[in-house]
This record gives structure tokens, C-alpha cells and sequence, in this order.
């Protein structure tokens, strides 16, 4: 009777004509519109009305936040989530909501269910950053990475009854990380490389390191108009059918299309059972598709060489990952230039080095020819000197005079260019000594005095 009362009581308080509490998923987000047409009846929550206060405030809550979220409640761990969390579920967001937990993410239970397990028995909360996670959310088994805490839910009697989990994904910062050091890496060998095999070695080293993003990658390089060497592979073998060592530009039928990429980048779609072999580094599928990417070469123009660069089957091919590729290609292009003209350099420079031995072969040979008829006249011209000194010829004897100082000089002169012949082969060493420039100078002026004669000019040198 007492109970009656007291109802009666807060009937006859409630105002007049109030309205009724607002719906639990009233709203026109996406979540709000799956959740009312799911069939609560059917599931183990019931109707939603009938729902314990608890869960109600935690559903209110998840649905109200903007920060992606998931819940499991019940024996049953029935689903579900907030809007922010849709991205998630993928291709099965229209029928999560309601369904259990391990059928929502049976492709991570294995990974999930423990820790789920653990929060349930302990009501502690627990706490993964990046962990790797293959979601089958798009249509494919895909690599993702998620930050996340799993917390333990209490129902009106203060049970633990379920768990929320609340996440945020960070798939693209791991992966970029990860891509951006592979270009670290391989920027960093590439400086080092001087020649074409370096920069070969330089791709293999930095991609076998780490394989996730490529599992196998080659390098063809254009020997001739019709066709193209290997230079590099990785993650393949040498003797693979799909790593041949050389390729026809214009085949059709090889396994990369050369010619068809000389544009512009171009997916090819490789056979299943041709990667079936590769080593399972990563993922749980080999290779489906292989992206050749263009070396060297502007628009309109012909390329040096072409990248092959086989696709992780557990990532989307998205701008992100497409560029990833562009950036590798683009430093092995910078390379191949850089060594290019490196070795033209260095051939521009052994043939200087070529001319110069050759000149200096020329110039000794010369010498050696001219000190001969030098050393032969200067003979007969000391005898005549001597023998107009003796019969007090002054005037003849002058020009012979002047004659021998010349003819001294050009013999010094040809003794000096053997000796630098003689430097630059590295024959001798130089000895440098004191000299008395003035007396150097008259001499060498006096050698044009008979010039000034015949000129009718003065010639006065004064080396004070």
C-alpha cells in the first residue's frame, strides 16, 4: 500500500502534458540511423527502453563524443560504436551494431579477445600504442596500426559487464615513418656512390633492409634503343622469370612493359602463383601488383632506366604510397645523373692527364733533339771567338760573342724543359737556390740588344 502511495505521489508531481525523454539515438548521424533500425529485440540487449541506466549513460556518452570510440556489453559482447569509429569498420558498418564482438572483428580475435578477456576478469584497464592490426575492412587483408585502451564497464549493481575502447589510428603516421626512413637510408648510401654499380648496391642494401613496403624491387637500365639491362634487385633472385637480366623495350609479353611506362608510371598486375615462392617477410600475402615508375628522362623525353617496385598486397596503393615510390625514383635518377657526369668528368680528366704526358713526351723529345745541334754549334763558335780575341777582331768578335750568349741560352732553356719533363715524370725532385736577379735580368736584356741596334733605339737597364 505504502509502494501505491509513493507512486501515486510522483504521479500527481509529474507537470502536466511534459514531454516525453528524448530517444536514446534520436539524431540524424549515421550511427543514430543504424542503431534505430537495428532489431534490439533479437539481440541479447533487448529493447533499448528497457536498458539499465548504466548502459544507457555510457551509449549517450559514445555516441556524443568525437573521438572514436567502440563498446562491448553483455555475455555476448554485443557491439557497439560512435560515429568516429564508422572509418573503422570499413565495408561492414551496416550490420555491426548489435552483433557480437567476435564476429565483428573475427579477423583480430586472436590479437583482441585476450586483452578484452583481461579487462573483464580484472576490471583493469589495459593499453597498446601502434599495435599492428590486419583489418579486413576494405575488401582485402590491410596493415593498419592503432594507439588504444581497453576499459572496463560496470553495470547498475557495480559488475563489471562490459568494456569501451577507445582509439585512434595511426596507420599513416607508422607507415610514413617508416617509408621516410627507407628514403633516409637510401639518400644517405646514394651520397657516397660515384659510379653506377655503387648506386646499384646502394638500392639493393637499402630495401632489403626493409622489405614491408617493397617486397621485391628491380632496376632496369637502357643499354640500347631496343632494350634494357638489369642493374638492381632485391627480394627476388637473380635467375627469376620475373627478374630477367635483360628486357626488350617493345615486349609486350615480358613481365614488365617496359615501353608502356616510358610516359608515366604504370600498375601491373602479376600472376598469383608467380610470387607464390617469395618469403612471406610481411603480411600474409605475396605481391599482387608492381608499380614501373620511369628513371631520368623529362617529358616527351626518353628515360635511362625504369624502377619495378612490387606492391605490399596488405596496403592500398593511395597517393601517399604511390608517392613513396616517386620520391625512391626520383633519388635513384638524382644518382644516375650525379655518377653520370662524374664519370664524364673523370674521363674528361684522364684525357687531359693523356695530353699532358703527351705533351711532356713531346717536349722532352724536342729537348733532347735540340740540345744536340746546340751542343754542336756551340763548339765551332767558342773556336772562332777565341781565335778573333788572338788576332784583336773586336767588332767581329762581339757578335760572336752575342751569338754564343744566345745560343747559351736557348741550351739553357732546353736543359730547363728537360728537367720539368724530368719533374713531371717523377724522375727528380727540384732544387731551388738563391739567384741574383739583377745579373739575371741584365742578362736576358742584353739578349734583345741587337734588335734595339737595328731599331736605331737606346736599350738601359739599371738593376740597382
Amino acid at each position: 500500500m505504502a509502494a501505491k502511495t509513493l507512486s501515486a505521489s510522483r504521479a500527481s508531481h509529474r507537470p502536466r502534458n511534459a514531454p516525453a525523454r528524448p530517444s536514446l539515438f534520436q539524431g540524424d548521424s549515421d550511427v543514430r540511423k543504424l542503431m534505430r533500425r537495428c532489431d534490439w529485440a533479437a539481440t541479447p540487449l533487448g529493447p533499448p527502453d528497457d536498458w539499465p541506466s548504466s548502459l544507457q549513460a555510457i551509449v549517450r556518452a559514445v555516441l556524443t563524443s568525437r573521438f572514436a570510440m567502440w563498446m562491448a556489453w553483455g555475455p555476448e559482447l554485443t557491439f557497439l560504436c560512435n560515429d568516429a569509429y564508422l572509418p573503422t569498420v570499413g565495408m561492414r558498418r551496416d550490420w555491426v551494431i548489435g552483433s557480437r564482438s567476435d564476429r565483428v572483428w573475427a579477423e583480430i580475435w586472436p590479437d583482441i579477445g585476450p586483452r578484452i578477456e583481461h579487462v573483464l576478469t580484472t576490471a583493469e584497464a589495459t593499453w597498446d600504442e601502434a599495435l599492428l592490426l590486419y583489418l579486413e575492412r576494405s575488401g582485402f587483408r590491410e596493415e593498419t596500426y592503432h594507439t588504444f585502451s581497453y576499459s572496463p564497464l560496470a553495470d547498475d549493481a557495480g559488475a563489471t559487464t562490459g568494456m569501451l575502447c577507445v582509439v585512434a589510428e595511426e596507420t599513416e603516421r607508422v607507415i610514413g615513418a617508416r617509408q621516410l626512413a627507407v628514403l633516409r637510408d637510401l639518400g644517405a648510401r646514394l651520397a657516397a656512390a660515384s659510379a653506377r654499380p655503387d648506386v646499384m648496391q646502394a638500392i639493393e642494401a637499402s630495401i632489403a633492409e626493409e622489405p614491408r613496403d617493397l617486397p621485391f624491387a628491380l632496376v632496369y637500365l637502357i643499354e640500347s634503343e631496343r632494350g634494357a639491362v638489369r642493374g638492381a634487385v632485391s627480394g627476388l633472385t637473380k635467375d627469376d622469370p620475373l627478374a630477367a637480366e635483360r628486357v626488350l623495350l617493345d615486349d609486350l609479353l615480358a613481365p614488365w612493359p617496359l615501353s608502356l611506362a616510358a610516359a608515366a608510371p604504370r600498375l601491373v598486375d602479376i600472376a598469383p602463383d608467380r610470387l607464390a615462392h617469395l618469403p612471406q617477410v610481411f603480411g600474409h600475402s605475396p605481391p599482387s601488383r608492381a608499380l614501373v615508375t620511369p628513371i631520368g628522362g623529362v617529358e616527351g623525353g626518353t628515360p635511362i632506366g625504369f624502377f619495378v617496385a612490387g606492391l605490399n598486397a596488405n596496403h592500398r596503393l593511395d597517393t601517399g604510397y604511390q608517392g613513396f615510390v616517386t620520391l625512391l625514383t626520383a633519388q635513384i635518377s638524382a644518382a644516375l645523373a650525379r655518377t653520370d657526369e662524374y664519370d664524364r668528368a673523370r674521363q674528361r680528366a684522364e684525357a687531359l692527364a693523356q695530353i699532358d704526358r703527351a705533351k711532356t713526351a713531346f717536349f722532352s723529345n724536342v729537348s733532347h733533339e735540340f740540345r744536340t745541334p746546340l751542343t754542336l754549334m756551340l763548339g765551332p763558335l767558342e773556336d772562332e771567338i777565341a781565335e778573333r780575341l788572338e788576332r784583336e777582331d773586336s767588332d767581329q768578335g762581339e757578335r760572336l760573342k752575342l751569338a754564343h750568349r744566345n745560343a747559351m741560352r736557348l741550351l739553357r732553356l732546353v736543359n730547363t724543359l728537360l728537367d720539368f719533363s724530368r719533374i713531371e715524370a717523377g724522375r727528380i725532385e727540384a732544387r731551388y737556390r738563391p739567384t741574383d736577379l739583377a745579373q739575371a735580368t741584365a742578362d736576358l736584356a742584353a739578349s734583345f740588344r741587337s734588335a734595339t741596334d737595328k731599331a736605331g733605339l737606346g736599350l738601359t737597364v739599371e738593376t740597382p
